[in-house]
């Protein structure tokens, strides 16, 4: 049986099942009230895994949360089309599939062979987690012209190989390869 978690146990990143469905905590406050007999709430902030749902819930201290049958397994990315986005486990070498909803923002980062971390639920796939840095090629982005640094840190906007737009320093040319931080979609330098 999997083991029971308190409420007040309840950490940011961490997952547990409410109602049967996985969540991530995003945000948890315990707010103890100074009234004697009053009780310990903890408020989280919280992810539902299926349907990327955001929202906040309080609960007792005392609430017991079960530990989700949840994995991450290393999938490489493969290809998309109209069906979804598809991957292959690197362990049993079979291809899943993700839904538009699942991949959400991610598509700007994903390209052929890249390896992320797919979550499965009771052994279906039901998202995944990006690296935190990608490398990706400049596919257009204009000549920095020389006395244009000014400012000290100037930049100019590049589109790269998956479509998505950031800001580069002046110095990257087209064809270059970058490291791009996919939480905060920014140049994190070359690759």
């Amino acid at each position: 049986m999997a083991a029971l978690i308190d409420a007040i146990n309840i950490k940011r990143k961490m997952f547990f099942e409410f109602e049967n469905t996985p969540f991530h905590c995003l945000e948890a406050e315990v707010s103890t009230p100074t009234a004697r007999g009053a009780q310990t709430l903890v408020r989280l902030k919280m992810r539902n895994l299926l349907t990327r749902a955001v929202f906040d819930k309080t609960f007792k201290a005392s609430d017991k949360f079960k530990e989700p049958d949840l994995e991450m397994v290393p999938a490489s990315f493969l290809y998309n089309d109209g069906d979804g986005f598809y991957f292959m486990d690197q362990e049993s070498f079979e291809t899943l599939t993700l839904s538009d909803e699942m991949i959400a923002d991610a598509r700007d980062f994903l390209t052929e062979g890249l390896v992320i971390q797919l979550h499965k639920y009771n052994g279906n796939p039901i998202g995944l987690q990006m690296p935190t840095h990608v490398e990706l090629t400049v596919t257009q982005t204009e000549p920095g012209a020389r006395g244009d640094s000014s400012g000290g840190s100037v930049t100019k906007s590049a589109t790269l190989e998956t479509g998505v737009e950031i800001r580069v320093p002046l110095f990257i040319k087209e064809g270059e390869k970058v490291k791009v931080s996919t939480d905060t979609r920014e140049f994190a330098g070359r690759a």
